[in-house]
């Protein structure tokens, strides 16, 4: 159930504009690194370490440390494990509990290429002052979209063509059916005007004795739902509205999210003295995103429904493409023998983001007096800028000569500081809303990760490490992903295995494993909403579906290089 409800719509949005959201800032600004095999293994706690070619996207100043040229490439498979379920609404009807009930396991499996890098180090054959300087190129996969939902259950209290009906109330039945709708009508409201023209929602029907120019002309009925007529003791009558007693639904959502985002990252790295390392990153970052849904209901029985209902789809589908820009400055020193101490800030980064989008809906019934039908949206476009936050992170190690090492990383963003920019002009009035929702609601977030590394003989290493990850998200409050709303509780971690081999020449390979376990989401698929005359606001009156989803991600890698 909600525990809470701000939802209310964005307001001055344009036919012409996309509807963003805190969600999707923070989607598009956050990283996860991946890296090489090696770094995966010990956690990515490399701020203080550096030598490794993923190490150079967490801090600039480890491409200096090694004192050799590199090269390698990292292939790898990403398998996602999501487990989706009901929270349960108590069925009126069977007495059972009910609201996508069933516990369901989907999986999918990618290639990806987390990191390809080279440095060339560069010695100038001093003593002391500026040793040796490298420059180098790395790409590295910095998030991972992957993620597949499936949830499944029955409802005989609510359904999404009753909810598509309450959120069109206030709409004039001309504006949302005319042959031009989808370009009059906002985007945020796209959503009433496929379910009116595909049949989904109609107008509520006229009481006995009424006349059409009596009758309301933007209040409206799902086809799942029937009208009953209700009086009181003044002569007043309406219709009471809602899903038959005793009909039950099956109802599917299903949602699936493909995409990553890369740094591509040129690197300049000095080494003084063997005891401060400084390095700077001008990096590129590259961002690919897709994310489809749909709600399925298909009636048990049809005899129920006036309308002779039988079943009904609504999809969404979205993508977008980003580039954007940054730097990034950092440091290793070394105070004492064995001891590392380093540290890296990254610079805001400004991302031009392309997004497209459409929608669909369907719907079949037999009723006598009630047809079929469809209805697509065309493709909505949208660019806009999104300026991400400025972070930082510092990490020590300790080496035990040649045996191993252990490294302890720590690294914070501040969420609030993100936002959106308008790129066709100077006026950024159109989202003043949701950068004040970002400044109102987004957090600090805190990560801290360690490693290990063991070498029982010395070409043999042994390697582990663990991250654990706040949520920047509330988790007192739900926020809008997609027009579906969802809400974040608890924390990210992820846990890591690996081994390295290295020969007596120039050749070395890595292979890790790790498991990511992240925040459990509880996901609305759909509202009921109340119009006041003025604005639309969700009715928390009527018990909406919840489900609780939990996502596991795997990554499996492989590193092969050659040091010269």
């Amino acid at each position: 159930m909600k525990k809470t409800a701000i939802a209310l719509l964005l307001a001055g949005m344009t036919a012409s504009a996309g509807a963003q959201t805190m969600y999707d800032a923070f989607n598009f600004s956050k990283s996860s690194y991946v890296g090489t095999a090696r770094t995966v293994a010990m956690g990515n706690a490399f701020t203080a370490l550096g030598g490794d070619p993923g190490a150079v996207a967490i801090n600039p100043a480890g491409s200096a440390v090694a004192r050799y040229s590199q090269v390698s490439i990292t292939p790898g498979v990403n398998i996602s494990v999501n487990t989706a379920m009901g929270t349960g609404i108590e069925s009126p009807v069977t007495g059972g509990i009910e609201g996508f009930e069933r516990n369901l396991k989907t999986s999918m499996g990618r290639f990806a290429m987390p990191n390809f890098g080279f440095s060339i180090n560069f010695d100038t054959h001093r003593i002391s002052g500026l040793k040796n300087w490298t420059f180098g190129f790395s790409a590295e996969m910095t998030d991972c979209y992957q993620d597949d939902l499936v949830a499944r259950g029955t409802n005989s209290l609510t359904s999404l063509a009753g909810s598509l009906a309450s959120f069109a109330n206030g709409w004039f039945i001309d504006d949302l059916a005319a042959d031009n709708a989808y370009d009059m009508v906002p985007v945020s409201d796209w959503r009433a005007v496929a379910a009116l023209q595909s049949g989904i929602i109609g107008l509520v029907p006229l009481l006995p004795g009424q006349t059409e120019d009596q009758g309301p002309t933007d209040q409206y009925i799902g086809v799942t739902e029937n009208a009953v007529e209700a009086s009181d003791l003044d002569g007043n009558r309406w219709w009471e509205i809602g899903l038959p007693s005793g009909a039950v639904l099956d109802q599917t959502f299903a949602r699936r999210t493909t995409g990553s985002k890369y740094d591509y990252i040129i690197n300049f790295g000095g080494n003084f003295s063997d005891k401060v390392f400084v390095g700077v990153n001008l990096g590129i970052t590259s961002l690919n995103y897709s994310h489809q849904y749909y709600i399925r209901e298909t009636a048990q029985d049809p005899d129920f429904f006036e309308t002779g209902f039988s079943s009904m789809k609504y999809e969404y589908g979205y993508s977008a493409s980003g580039i954007g820009i940054y730097g990034k400055f950092g440091v290793i020193v070394t105070p004492v023998a064995g001891l590392r101490l380093g540290a890296a800030v990254r610079t805001p980064t400004s991302t031009t983001i392309s997004e497209r989008w459409h929608l669909g809906a369907e719907q079949t019934s037999f009723g006598a007096d009630y047809q079929s039908g469809h209805s697509e949206s065309p493709e909505g476009q949208y660019e806009y800028r999104l300026v991400s936050p400025f972070s930082f992170n510092v990490g020590a190690a300790y080496t035990f000569g040649n045996f191993g090492l252990v490294s302890l990383d720590y690294e914070a963003c501040n969420y609030r500081s993100m936002k959106f920019v308008e790129r066709s002009t100077n006026d950024n009035s159109a989202f003043d809303g949701v950068n004040a929702d970002i400044r109102s609601n987004m957090g600090l977030e805190h990560e801290f990760r360690i490693g290990a590394e063991i070498k029982p003989i010395q070409c043999l290493a042994i390697r582990a490490g663990y991250n654990f990850r706040t949520s920047a998200l509330p988790a007192d409050r739900e926020y809008e992903n997609q027009y579906i709303w969802e809400r974040a509780e608890g924390n990210t971690s992820s846990a890591a295995l690996g081994l390295g081999y290295s020969s007596k020449g120039s050749f070395f390979a890595d292979a890790a494993v790790r498991m990511t376990r992240y925040a459990d989401t509880y996901i609305y698929p759909y509202d009921y909403w109340q119009y006041d005359g003025s604005q639309l606001i969700a009715d928390t009156s009527v018990a909406v579906p919840e489900i609780l989803s939990k996502r596991t991600l795997w990554n499996v890698l492989l590193t092969v290089g050659f040091r010269f």
